[in-house]
């Protein structure tokens, strides 16, 4: 599938390195995809999952939220909130050199960046939630030890995912701040909540939460024996194929 390599200003002013993966043939509809919490475009489910929609007849638009991954700016200086303001900036490019984008696709933490976004890109039609935590400040306990620091110092470094990234304040205050029920109670849209039962880093009461906030259309699809980073390539597959048949309903015009 064509692979375009993109640039666009984020919501902090700095560039943001995208991928936009495309259909050889006809594009049915355009979505986006947030990554998990310290990941990037690139990482094995965001890279699957949108090649394997692009397969499908689905543009699909992935990058790296800002100092992250090929991105300029600092990951000190990002809250939750720079990251919604980066799905609104890159949502806006979309809109201006494509479509903009009727599908908005969140892996863990960027599941429930795009529930927090939509209300911010009428377009979004659709909405699919992988391993997503119902509330964002769930990610909070990662940084538990260094609370006193961050708390004390305004920032401090710590170690997610074996790389050490420094965490402030703003950012562990901004994921407290947001009202995760009354934004998925109001979004208008339809929900396809992807989760596995024996997911170790989001329980799956998580989903329960979600899909019992959403209101109808809403859906759940249980991803069996899949891990939170959906390493295997026959989960991402699924994930795809599921969504494209959905979107037909919901999102495909």
């Amino acid at each position: 599938m064509p692979s375009t390599k993109i640039e666009f200003s984020g919501s902090l002013g700095v560039k943001l390195a995208a991928i936009l993966d495309e259909p050889e043939t006809q594009t049915r509809a355009y979505a986006m995809f947030a990554h998990c919490f310290t990941c990037s475009k690139d990482v094995l489910a965001a890279s699957r999952i949108s090649r394997a929609l692009a397969k499908l007849g689905i543009g699909t638009f992935r990058f790296d939220f800002t100092g992250l991954g090929h991105s300029e700016g600092e990951f000190s200086d990002t809250t939750f909130s720079s990251n919604i303001g980066d799905l609104i900036a890159g949502a806006q490019w979309m809109r201006e050199n494509r479509k903009a984008p009727c599908i908005l696709i969140g892996h863990s933490l960027g599941g429930a960046a795009v529930l927090a976004a939509a209300s911010s890109i009428p377009e979004c039609t659709a909405i699919a939630t992988i391993g997503a935590p119902s509330d964002p400040e769930h990610v909070t306990h990662l940084f538990d030890s260094a609370s006193t620091e961050i708390e004390r110092e305004g920032k401090a470094e710590v170690s997610i995912g074996g790389r050490s990234l420094t965490v402030g304040k703003d950012l562990v205050e901004d994921l407290r701040d947001h009202d995760p029920q009354s934004q998925i109670a109001s979004l208008n849209r339809a929900l396809l909540v992807f989760h596995s039962p024996v997911d170790q880093i989001v329980g799956i009461e998580n989903a329960a939460q979600i899909y019992s906030w959403a209101k109808h259309p809403k859906s759940f699809v249980s991803l069996d024996n899949a891990d939170h980073m959906l390493t295997k390539p026959k989960d991402a597959d699924f994930v795809a194929n599921m969504l494209s048949t959905w979107a037909d309903r919901y999102a495909v015009s």
